[in-house]
């Protein structure tokens, strides 16, 4: 008996302690989940996309390696599925010695009904080494210098032509990927915009001038107005310039 009594604290401290471990095990499984789920925040979007461009955009994410695709695109069916592998640390300085590190692998699905915030499903780590991707290629060049020599001058007091500025934006030799937009507002003034589709998160290009009596203007906004939502690239800046950003 006094041999058991003798023993009891000890096995208390090991239950206790491996209590703790599976305790820190589950804090870095989370923080390693926690990495997925930020991945389906930044993959989050309404924009129509390719298995292949879902899971360029993933690979490119700190901390995240992409090891499978389920899908055509975001669009199609239920989706594309991206299996992620993260890891998570955690350390009680109590207890462990070391920190305790884990990987771990996800399920994160992006689709137009993906809700935001989706919390990823843990799966089974597939086999095989991370996918990996080519560079996309490169945004067509917006033609700065061109469009400059071809818009118009008008005069002080003359009267700025719309249809001449749609003619000359039409003549530049331009890559099919550049959207164009030419629009007059009630100033006398023609505004252009010249743009290529931005991927949601990164500052999109383009190119705006603005055709008003006594002054042809072609300029890039900042990289802050170019930021999504920022309507930098807009023909409403074109038209009415915004003031730079402080």
């Amino acid at each position: 008996m006094r041999r058991l009594l003798l023993l009891a604290p000890l096995l208390l401290f090991t239950v206790t302690g491996c209590g703790v471990v599976q305790s820190s095990e589950s804090e870095a499984t989370e923080e390693a989940r926690a990495v997925a789920r930020t991945a389906g925040e930044r993959l989050y979007g309404q924009r129509p996309r390719t298995a292949e461009e879902v899971g360029r955009s993933a690979a490119g994410l700190d901390g995240v390696e992409v090891l499978r695709l389920k899908g055509a695109s975001t669009h199609e069916g239920d989706g594309v599925e991206v299996t992620v592998r993260t890891s998570g640390s955690a350390y009680d300085d109590t207890f462990d010695p070391e920190p305790v590190t884990v990987v771990r692998c996800f399920a994160v699905r992006v689709s137009p009904r993906t809700e935001w915030r989706e919390n990823p499903r843990s799966v089974d780590c597939p086999d095989g080494p991370r996918l990996t991707f080519a560079p996309p290629p490169p945004p067509p060049e917006l033609p700065y210098e061109e469009l400059e020599a071809k818009l118009p001058r008008v005069p002080e007091g003359g009267r700025v032509d719309e249809a001449e500025v749609r003619r000359r934006v039409a003549a530049l030799d331009m890559d099919r990927a550049i959207d164009v937009e030419v629009q007059a507002n009630d100033n006398g003034r023609v505004g252009v915009l010249l743009s290529v589709k931005g991927n949601g998160y990164d500052p999109q290009d383009c190119l705006l001038a603005r055709v008003s009596p006594g002054a042809t203007e072609v300029w890039v906004p900042s990289r802050m107005q170019r930021m999504p939502g920022e309507g930098g690239c807009t023909i409403s800046n074109a038209l009415t310039r915004m003031p730079p950003p402080h």
